[in-house]
């Protein structure tokens, strides 16, 4: 469908806190539900999402605390559009930290692999970021 129009949007702000990661899962989910998606389709968008936020958390912020900018758009060919965006430290090369088992976490809690999963289970993922300024994570899901 070349015209595809805007059915619905919505945008929403939380601390950077680790609760509020199931909150936005389950935020995305109800929101997208309208549009029947599958078990599997839903399961990648709950994923994506949580790995943005999760990203947010640990990384940007450094669990210091912050604001997580979240918004999402859906249109009447059922493309989901997700961005997830941070005002925190940013990233200096996109390209080393889309790959995957790279990770900034020096605890060895992490295991680098957020943008590998969010690439792999959304149909586009274009991040945006600038060092000191913040990320913007936007992923593009199309269901069936």
């Amino acid at each position: 469908m070349k015209n595809k129009r805007l059915l619905n949007e919505f945008k929403m702000q939380l601390p950077s806190n680790s609760v509020n990661e199931g909150f936005c899962r389950k935020v995305f989910s109800a929101f997208v539900s309208i549009l029947d998606p599958t078990v599997s389709e839903l399961a990648d968008i709950r994923t994506a999402v949580s790995e943005a936020v999760t990203n947010c958390i640990v990384h940007a912020y450094k669990e210091k605390g912050g604001t997580i900018y979240i918004s999402g758009k859906y249109y009447s060919d059922k493309t989901v559009e997700i961005k997830i965006k941070d005002k925190g430290c940013g990233i200096e090369d996109i390209e080393q930290a889309m790959k995957p088992l790279y990770t900034t976490d020096t605890t060895g809690e992490r295991g680098g692999m957020g943008f590998a999963i969010m690439d792999s289970f959304t149909d586009r993922l274009k991040i945006n970021s600038n060092v000191g300024k913040g990320t913007t994570v936007t992923m593009i899901k199309n269901l069936k």
